[in-house]
């Protein structure tokens, strides 16, 4: 996505887009008087680290497919028609 620039009026009357925007990867400049004073960009927020022992435990307790996904996709399909 690219950097966009507001001026200070337009960002005071589209906050709520501009911070969707934002939260969707983009940066937004907001400008007075034609000079940079502020820019929206999302969080940096830190991802989680999988426990590994965890995951295998819960994929370990699930009960095994005993059918393929396409068998199982076709017969869900079927059951949403009738």
């Amino acid at each position: 996505m690219r950097n966009e620039s507001f001026s200070l009026a337009d960002a005071k009357a589209r906050l709520s887009e501009m911070t969707a925007r934002a939260a969707r990867g983009g940066k937004l400049l907001i400008t007075k008087r034609g000079k940079p004073v502020v820019q929206l960009t999302p969080p940096d927020v830190p991802r989680k680290r999988i426990d590994l022992g965890r995951l295998r435990a819960l994929t370990d307790s699930m009960p095994e497919q005993t059918e393929s996904a396409g068998e199982f996709m076709r017969a869900e399909r079927d059951r949403a028609r009738y």
